[in-house]
């Protein structure tokens, strides 16, 4: 009797194990299976035994190479998947450039089985990679250079014998700097020359163009030897250590061995503190000194060190003869700031120097005087001007040269003169609204100037000319602004102040034509108030005496009880009126025996000459010339009525009314 296990065993004899784990085959297939039906069985084990996927890749590569994956599936497949490590590769199947790290490959993809798609993996891989060359190794010649030769620096590696196409390029640093130019096809760099601050670490690293694999090389030190000074001397020019007092020293301080930076020091005998240092690269240093002096001479002598200890040099004697010192100019003047004719005196001083000396004074470069003495200062005098202003200097000279001072500044100021003050636009007359450029000038003065402006004696604000000229204010014009304008200047020596300059403020341009027909109106509308206010007079009086004994009460549209009529026209002729407007001049008219008080009311326009010192104002009347005004009784109790009423109480009351509208055909009632 014939089983599964058998069969297996027979075909498969390593799939013992396998058969433990599997689940049993239906009688039907597997008991005593005829010839026709094994293959069928066979291509069943089959797949249950090989795995489904299987990742395909080169076994060895180089690192750098390019790597194809293939994910060899047993059946249909779909969405074929890599991994490395764990992680998808998307999209790519190609490895450009693999590295030495151990890395781990597998494939997964849906495989189409009895009960539908299902997800499988495969097996993972580990690509071997071979090393595509060694980490380069730094190799220098001489080893331990001395200091100022030359040293060559090599990176040294290799390729296999499989790779010997692929080009290398090196790069060397110390500490972290590239040195050269960079990356370049030679494996050697060339020092030419190394000293003991290049004793550092140094590098090289080495790269592949195609593919690009880079490695560095370990950290090298570089030992460089130093060679101590030798023979130090000390040289002097002029070569016989004779100077003149002013001249300058030189000192050349030398060796004759040594390598590396050297430290140079000059000294001078019985002085504790050096006379310079230097410290260079060479066998040789220099210093001088400037302008020597009486002191500066006795024995002189150096030092040279370059690490090991410092090296003398032998004593070297200096000698000064003694000419005359630069001069010093001064200049005494009675006050800080020199004026037009002050006098000056100016003095020349040379602290040493062989007699005789003698002065000059220059201004400008040009001679203003000299003067011999045996000793001791030279003092010259002059009075200033204008033309005095610029630089000063003086000079003293003996049969040993001739020394020149410094140069001194002296600054002549003028003061300011009366400024003028005038207008843009000129003219005595001016627009309200206008701006208005008040500029004042003084002819002379030393600047800076500051310029003040007023208006009546009132500060309207300063401007200052810091280089001198004039200043302008502007200012917009208003109708209180007509009066007198005067500036001022000063430069620290005194105020000056200009004339006054009267100014007259008239209205704006664009406003005559319309004061011209407001006034012809107004004339024109006071006659009609004149003729209808003696119509009206006359109506009234007539009716008053007619009806005056039946009235008991007042009318519909007369004014209500009032107290006695004043005049509330202008009582003082002396005083101008309201500047340039259409003056209303009111007239209280009372009728004869009646309670009825109206007021008549006319415009006039007054002149130019009035209105030039006030702002001007428009007002159109289109209303009747006469307005009915209901006055109120001062003395209410008083049953005398009006005709007690004297002329000092008319003007007491004049205030006392107030306007009523009423239509005119009313009064005819």
């Amino acid at each position: 009797m014939c089983s599964p296990r058998s069969i297996f065993s027979e075909y498969f004899p390593m799939s013992s194990l396998w058969m433990e784990n599997k689940p049993s085959f239906g009688e039907t297939d597997l008991l005593c299976p005829q010839p026709r039906q094994f293959p069928m069985l066979l291509w069943l084990l089959l797949l249950l035994i090989l795995d489904k996927l299987t990742l395909q890749a080169p076994h060895s590569v180089f690192e750098g190479d390019e790597v194809v994956l293939r994910c060899q599936a047993r059946g249909e497949a779909r969405e074929i998947h890599f991994y490395r490590n764990e992680y998808q590769i998307q999209p790519n199947f190609t490895l450009k450039s693999v590295s030495r790290n151990d890395d781990k490959y597998h494939c997964s993809a849906l495989m189409r089985g009895f009960w539908g798609w299902k997800k499988e993996n495969s097996k993972h891989l580990t690509i071997q990679i071979q090393e595509l060359f060694p980490p380069p190794m730094l190799i220098s010649r001489p080893f331990s250079p001395i200091e100022g030769s030359p040293v060559t620096l090599k990176c040294e590696t290799w390729l296999p014998p499989q790779r010997s196409d692929i080009q290398l390029r090196f790069c060397f640093f110390r500490k972290d700097e590239a040195l050269g130019s960079g990356w370049n096809s030679s494996p050697e760099l060339k020092l030419p020359t190394v000293w003991s601050e290049d004793a550092e670490s140094y590098w090289c690293q080495a790269e592949t163009v195609t593919p690009h694999i880079r490695k560095r090389s370990l950290r090298s030190q570089l030992y460089v030897q130093r060679i101590p000074v030798s023979d130090v001397n000390l040289e002097i020019q002029p070569p016989e250590g004779q100077l003149t007092e002013g001249e300058n020293l030189l000192l050349i301080c030398s060796v004759a061995k040594g390598t590396g930076t050297v430290t140079f020091s000059w000294h001078r005998e019985g002085t504790v503190r050096s006379l310079g240092r230097k410290t260079q690269r060479s066998l040789s240093a220099e210093l001088q000194i400037l302008t020597v002096k009486e002191s500066d001479a006795g024995r002189y002598y150096c030092a040279a060190d370059n690490i090991h200890g410092p090296v003398l040099s032998k004593l070297v004697r200096v000698t000064l003869s003694i000419p005359v010192s630069r001069p010093v100019l001064t200049v005494m003047s009675p006050r800080m700031k020199a004026m037009v004719g002050d006098v000056v005196e100016l003095h020349c001083e040379s602290q040493s120097g062989s007699p005789p000396i003698l002065y000059r004074f220059y201004h400008e470069n040009v001679t203003l005087g000299s003067s011999s003495v045996p000793s001791g200062r030279a003092a010259f005098k002059f009075s200033l001007t204008v033309e005095h202003s610029g630089n000063y200097s003086c000079e003293a000279e003996n049969s040993l040269g001739v020394q020149h001072s410094d140069r001194v500044i002296i600054s002549v100021t003028v003061p300011v003169s009366h400024p003028v003050v005038t207008f843009s636009p000129a003219g005595t007359e001016a627009v309200v609204g206008d701006v208005l450029e008040l500029h004042c000038e003084a002819q002379r003065g030393s600047p800076p100037i500051l310029y003040w402006f007023y208006y009546k004696n009132v500060t309207l604000g300063s401007r200052e000319a810091p280089f001198g000229g004039g200043a302008s204010f502007n200012l917009t014009l208003m109708a209180e602004h007509s009066g007198n304008f005067s500036c001022g200047a000063d430069n620290g020596l005194g105020v000056q102040h200009s004339e006054m300059v009267i100014l007259s403020i008239i209205g704006p341009p664009s406003n005559k034509t319309f004061l011209i027909t407001v006034g012809v109106t107004a004339g024109l509308l006071s006659i009609l108030g004149l003729a209808a206010t003696a119509a009206l007079v006359h109506h009234f009086r007539t009716r008053r005496n007619s009806e005056r004994p039946s009235i008991t009460g007042t009318p519909s549209c007369s004014p209500r009880e009032f107290q006695e009529p004043s005049r509330t026209s202008n009582t003082n002729p002396q005083e101008p009126p309201d500047p340039v407007q259409l003056q209303p001049v009111y007239d209280n008219v009372n009728p004869r025996d009646s309670d009825l008080v109206y007021s008549e009311i006319w415009s006039t326009q007054h002149t130019k000459e009035n209105s030039a010192n006030s702002p001007r104002k428009h007002r159109e009347d289109k209303e009747p010339t006469v307005i009915y005004s209901d006055v109120k009784r001062a003395y209410p109790d008083d049953s005398a009525g009006q005709a007690s009423i004297g002329d000092s109480d008319l003007e007491d009351a004049a205030e006392n009314y107030e306007n009523v509208p009423c239509i005119l055909p009313a009064l005819d009632h």
